[in-house]
């Protein structure tokens, strides 16, 4: 028996960027940004106990909040749908950010 492909509605981009997440009923962690997609990402954070289905809002440091809901779970990490879809340029912008920040780091580190 063939299974049908889970196709992603659109390409992830690898990036570890820092941020907040926070539940609709308060509860809130710093954590981490990442595999981000203009549909989506994935949010680590360390005392968070999020569910699937429940809504959160993850802001990336220096960038609006972008709201969405769990869609799966995996320990610490949890995968987030977006709300809207994210416009193509600021997609870019963060994962721009994250690579900024990242030779930032780097620099300093030699």
């Amino acid at each position: 028996m063939r299974y049908p492909i889970n196709h992603r509605k659109a390409e992830r981009r690898p990036i570890a960027l820092p941020a907040a997440c926070r539940t609709l009923g308060g509860m809130r962690d710093k954590g981490v940004l990442s595999d981000l997609s203009t549909h989506g990402c994935c949010v680590t954070t360390s005392s968070l106990n999020l569910n699937v289905g429940q809504r959160v809002i993850i802001k990336p440091d220096g960038i609006e909040g972008l709201s969405g809901v769990v869609r799966w779970i995996d320990r610490a990490r949890a995968g987030i749908e977006f709300d809207a879809p994210l416009y193509g340029p600021v997609a870019e912008f963060i994962i721009n950010r994250c690579a900024g920040l990242r030779q930032v780091g780097m620099r300093f580190a030699s």
